[in-house]
């Protein structure tokens, strides 16, 4: 008998680290000392606060350089970085270190932020919880996945992957050592879930299932 899927949801708050930036140069010192929490944060917080709009997000540095610093080329490189395609968060991290490191080498002078604009790190504290669901066929998951939270959705296809390092999103996995579904698997997991809603995100997985349950 298959291991049933356990859907779990989650809940965050956010913290002020106390540490903040007027410049690339402490953008820079930031990003590389901060704790993964806080990368994760401001890579995906568009995600996690607005689920139902779906321009491409900016992350939370390609905004700031943008905008508060007007240093336009900066920001587009940090604005075109694909995040999906990075297992962990410490390359994310990675990735920024070294963009902004080639810039500051390129452009050592650098604008300052008015007082009040500084970039304020933060830190994302989750709080995941079980829920009353479970499913232990795909007829039951593709019934309780019409109906869970946004949230329960975003913690299995986002923050289980990347957050907690796991190999692939939560679902994908379960239907690949449970169900023997490695197709439907391997169609779920490549879903780009960063550039839609998570409605639009559940409407697919909805989608993939049905046609797999409808042969």
């Amino acid at each position: 008998m298959n291991n049933p899927f356990i859907f779990f949801t989650r809940f965050n708050l956010t913290e002020l680290l106390g540490i903040k930036a007027k410049n690339i140069i402490e953008l820079l010192e930031g990003i590389k000392s901060v704790p993964g929490s806080s990368i994760y944060f401001h890579t995906h917080r568009y995600i996690q606060q607005h689920h139902f709009l779906s321009p491409e997000p900016p992350n939370d540095f390609a905004y700031w350089v943008t905008n508060i610093l007007q240093e336009d080329k900066l920001g587009e490189r940090l604005a075109s970085i694909d995040i999906i395609q990075f297992k962990k968060i410490s390359d994310i991290r990675e990735i920024f270190i070294t963009i902004i490191e080639q810039y500051i080498n390129r452009n050592p002078s650098s604008r300052q932020a008015y007082e009040g604009e500084q970039f304020h790190f933060m830190k994302s504290i989750s709080f995941i919880m079980k829920t009353q669901y479970s499913a232990k066929d795909l007829k039951e998951f593709l019934e309780i996945v019409k109906k869970v939270s946004i949230h329960s959705i975003y913690f299995h296809m986002f923050e289980a992957r990347l957050r907690l390092e796991k190999v692939e999103n939560d679902f994908s996995y379960w239907m690949t050592t449970e169900l023997r579904e490695g197709d439907l698997a391997d169609k779920i997991s490549k879903l780009d879930p960063y550039t839609q809603t998570l409605e639009s995100l559940r409407n697919e997985i909805i989608f993939l299932i049905e046609k797999r349950i409808n042969g």
